[in-house]
């Protein structure tokens, strides 16, 4: 369970016990505020009083009784009425004490007039219902005639909607013919006749569209406007229908099903209506744009007949001047030609530069390879020499050790017949036979004796 709060209550420990003025209006208050609950009090407004700070003071009073309320400035400004003496209000409000004073009153948090509270929740129920159903969708609006020829009104007969309506369509457009459809706006049985007369509209199609108009009121002086059948009867004729209802601030289902809803009854004949000076004044501007297009027109077809009568020459010099221009064409293209040609000799030579630039010079490389050839002639000459030097001092000193310059003194070279040179004759035998080389020529000799 839910922990009650704490209440300033009166202590009852002691009958000797004495409370101060200020501690038994608080709990007092306590009591109050935590014994009712925000709660709906009907009854009539008298004395009041809207202070400089936008608090609202007045008393609810009945056949027998009253209660001071007040209602702060920060709730009072969310009224869209004006409250005032002798007005049945019914209002939200928090039942408190006021302390300093020790006054019994009401705390209001909204107000409205007494009676409308059932009647806006009918008018929400109903329209939710009609929104669900698709009869307000905006795919289902018909646009309004952009030049009407006759208009039809549903309004009452002697009311000053007609007035305003008929005087405003006489201003704009006096042109438009007008059938009027009469109807009474309020009352009982408002509503189905206000249905029959759009019905019978729609059945005489002699209107291409439709005004639906009523003064300003109360929400119960505008209730024939938020008849269901009513609402039906609207999507259903077959001539677009423009409501005109009330003032800015009234809404009713009859506006949520017509094809448009102007604010004023005035309005709605201004929205069906296309202003007669509007429409001469678009009238001037076409013919004024009438007139400069064919003076430019006019202008145009000026110039393309002296261009023709230009054009209207003897074949001879016709033929003249083709041939001049021939020849002017040919010589432009000789130039264009030359120009390309430069440009194309222009393009190789820029293309060529680089490639000269990595190109090699055959005159440094023919003098390079010369002198290297010289180079290597010189030096081929010089190892030669230090060959044929190197090959004369080796020779020189093969020549010393030849055995056939010994030979040429005189001296001959003996061996044996396996080849064996002799040099001692102890390795000879008596009889054995010797070869003997000599500087030229050779010969064989018997051993006959050795020593």
């Amino acid at each position: 369970m839910p922990k009650e709060p704490d209440l300033a209550r009166v202590s009852t420990g002691s009958h000797s016990e004495i409370l101060t003025v200020s501690a038994l209006n608080r709990s007092v208050r306590d009591l109050l505020e935590h014994r009712y609950p925000l709660l709906w009090v009907r009854g009539e407004i008298s004395n009041f009083m809207l202070a400089r700070s936008g608090h609202a003071y007045f008393s609810l009073k009945d056949e027998d009784a009253q209660v001071r309320c007040v209602m702060f400035r920060h709730r009072n400004q969310y009224l869209d009425w004006v409250p005032r003496d002798g007005l049945k209000v019914e209002v939200q409000a928090l039942v408190t004490l006021y302390e300093p004073r020790g006054d019994f009153q009401l705390g209001v948090e909204t107000m409205r007039q007494a009676g409308l509270g059932a009647l806006f929740e009918a008018f929400v129920r109903l329209r939710d219902r009609l929104q669900r159903e698709g009869l307000f969708d905006p795919e289902k609006k018909r646009p309004l005639p952009a030049f009407p020829r006759r208009i039809g009104i549903v309004s009452s007969t002697d009311s000053a909607a007609l007035r305003d309506v008929l005087t405003t369509l006489a201003r704009r457009n006096p042109a438009i013919e007008v059938v009027i459809y009469p109807a009474p706006v309020q009352g009982e049985g408002a509503a189905e006749k206000i249905a029959a007369a759009i019905e019978r509209a729609g059945e005489r199609a002699e209107c291409e569209l439709l005004i639906l108009a009523r003064g300003g009121g109360s929400l119960e002086d505008l209730w024939a406007f938020n008849d269901e059948r009513l609402a039906r009867v609207i999507r259903a004729c077959p001539v677009p229908i423009v409501t005109g209802i009330g003032h800015e601030t009234d809404f009713t289902i009859a506006d949520l099903a017509a094809d448009s809803r102007a604010p004023t009854p005035t309005a709605a004949a201004e929205l069906a209506s296309p202003s007669r000076a509007a429409l001469l004044e678009r009238v001037g501007t076409c013919v004024d744009r009438l007139h400069r297009r064919l003076g430019r027109d006019i202008e145009t077809r000026m110039q393309l007949l002296d261009h023709l009568q230009r054009r209207l020459v003897h074949p001879g010099r016709r033929l003249q001047a083709q041939r001049d221009t021939l020849a002017h064409l040919l010589q432009r293209l000789a130039q264009a030609t030359q120009r390309g040609l430069e440009a194309r000799r222009w393009r190789v030579a820029a293309q060529l530069q680089p490639l000269r630039l990595r190109a090699p010079n055959f005159s440094e490389l023919g003098s390079l390879v010369a002198a290297i050839a010289l180079r290597g002639r010189t030096a081929i000459a010089a190892q030669l020499e230090r060959t044929g030097s190197r090959h004369a001092g080796l020779a020189a000193s093969l020549a010393h050790l030849d055995p056939t310059a010994v030979l040429a003194r005189g001296f001959s070279i003996v061996s044996r017949h396996n080849g064996a040179i002799v040099r001692d004759s102890a390795s000879i035998d008596i009889g054995e036979e010797l070869s003997l080389r000599f500087s030229h020529g050779s010969a064989t000799a018997g051993v006959k004796s050795k020593q």
